[in-house]
């Protein structure tokens, strides 16, 4: 199972090696010193996107084989050379107003974040853009989760509380809405207005993808004359409501449905990544590298949410995906702080672990208070 699934993730790290020792060689920075940074890279993105992972496999689950595929292909060919090389050029293009020829000559040309007229000082500039954008919408993310109906609540009177709050209309957007205002007002006072835009594009982004997505999913379950909600699948269990596993392969999106899920998942994926390129500076400036090591990081986190969904972790370890649900809330609110102030990638890193770590314990210990349930799970994973 790990072989099938990690497979080409042990592809992509021999040839992202390949590739480190040939540009270190070529690029005079030494074979040994490449290869060494795109691996601290690496680590440093699947550590930072472990959460990712147990996200993204809440959403894969719902979708066919065909599109898992499509997600570990053309969904890793997006991760890499989209997000962690073409989309930082674009950036500071548009940020700094230079020419796609010039901003490629100032990213290969290196240089510290610190240094003005770098590729790396210019990418920082940008980053009150990158965190209003990807902070809202991750925290749209987190805030449909937590006002949203839950199968299981890990942290019990707050999850059920904000349960509550969520039966009010559009209280996901006026919350999401206030805390933008307020950050752009007081908060982010020297970028205001870049915040408020990029933070109300993050709002529409995830409203417009993930409205269109479950859209879609509705109107192909009325095309095939199942009820969206799965009636039908209570139906068939004689008015007993099945156990809630994942999806069953009738459930899983396909066609259109599956197109906007996939476009959810690497937006999502985008928002993740943010933090991970700003913070490789801190590692190296050189962006061949910097994609290299990040890529291959991404890559594993992408094999392991397919991980997730084949041995139907989520199902066995029930409150994982709160706690990773938890995680994104806060690596919202720490991009949004991050307008300001500094704060260290181990530090975001580490909080999203915490959280991560916390809910699989919680989750043992639940199993071991009601085995009945976890057997009836497990099985139905299986089966």
């Amino acid at each position: 199972m790990i072989l099938k699934t990690y497979r080409w993730s042990f592809a992509v790290t021999a040839l992202g090696i390949v590739l480190a020792a040939w540009y270190g060689l070529s690029a005079h920075l030494g074979i040994g010193q490449a290869i060494a940074l795109v691996l601290i890279l690496s680590i440093l993105e699947i550590s930072l996107s472990f959460d990712n992972a147990v996200v993204n496999a809440t959403i894969l689950e719902r979708m066919s084989d065909f599109w898992r595929k499509i997600f570990l292909s053309v969904g890793i060919i997006i991760a890499v050379f989209g997000m962690r090389l073409v989309f930082p050029i674009v950036l500071v293009c548009v940020t700094a107003g230079l020419s796609p020829a010039e901003v490629i000559r100032l990213a290969l040309a290196g240089g510290e974040p610190e240094t003005p007229g770098t590729y790396g000082y210019e990418l920082n500039q940008a980053h009150p853009t990158i965190a209003a954008f990807g902070g809202m919408f991750l925290l749209m993310l987190f805030l449909n989760f937590i006002f949203g109906e839950k199968e299981h609540h890990w942290l019990g009177p707050l999850e059920r509380l904000l349960e509550r709050v969520g039966k009010l209309e559009y209280v996901q957007v006026i919350v999401a809405g206030g805390v933008l205002l307020i950050v752009a007002e007081t908060f982010a006072t020297d970028h205001g207005r870049t915040v408020l835009a990029s933070g109300l594009a993050g709002i529409v982004t995830y409203l417009l993808v993930n409205g269109l997505g479950e859209l879609f999913n509705v109107e192909e379950h009325l095309e095939h004359g199942e009820h969206p909600d799965g009636a039908d699948a209570t139906a068939a269990t004689g008015g007993a409501t099945p156990v809630r596993s994942g999806p069953t392969t009738a459930a899983k999106a396909t066609g259109k449905a599956a197109f906007f899920l996939f476009l959810y998942l690497e937006v999502l994926d985008a928002s993740f990544s943010f933090d991970g390129v700003i913070g490789a500076f801190a590692i190296t400036s050189d962006p061949v590298i910097i994609a290299i090591g990040l890529g291959v990081g991404a890559m594993y986190i992408r094999s392991m949410t397919v991980h997730l969904v084949e041995e139907g972790t989520l199902a066995q370890y029930p409150y994982l995906e709160n706690g990773a649900l938890w995680a994104i809330g806060a690596l919202a609110v720490i991009l949004l702080l991050s307008i300001e102030v500094h704060i260290p990638e181990v530090v975001t890193g580490l909080i999203g672990l915490a959280f991560i770590v916390a809910s699989l314990i919680s989750s043992i210990r639940y199993n071991r208070a009601h085995p009945e349930e976890a057997h009836v799970d497990t099985h139905a994973v299986h089966s």
